[in-house]
């Protein structure tokens, strides 16, 4: 039971996290709201592997989290205008 509470919560963030997204009034919120959402998201793939004990999802979550570091530098640059 307290794993479907602990992914409801996770749920909820990322449902708050997208509506910052669309409604954000600047570009760099609606980018830290993503962000957000996909660091919510790589903790939602940890608990996902602990509950179903295929630690596979561990490095899914690993490459998602990298690649989200990743896209948000290059986002940053451009609305810099570094790029």
């Amino acid at each position: 039971m307290s794993w479907i509470i602990a992914i409801a919560i996770i749920v909820l963030g990322v449902v708050l996290t997208l509506i910052r997204a669309m409604l954000g009034p600047t570009a760099a919120d609606r980018m830290v709201a993503v962000d957000s959402m996909t660091t919510i998201t790589t903790a939602l793939l940890v608990l996902l592997a602990l509950y179903f004990k295929r630690y596979i999802y561990l490095d899914i979550a690993l490459v998602y989290a990298v690649l989200a570091f990743v896209a948000t530098l290059a986002v940053a640059r451009y609305m810099e205008g570094g790029l």
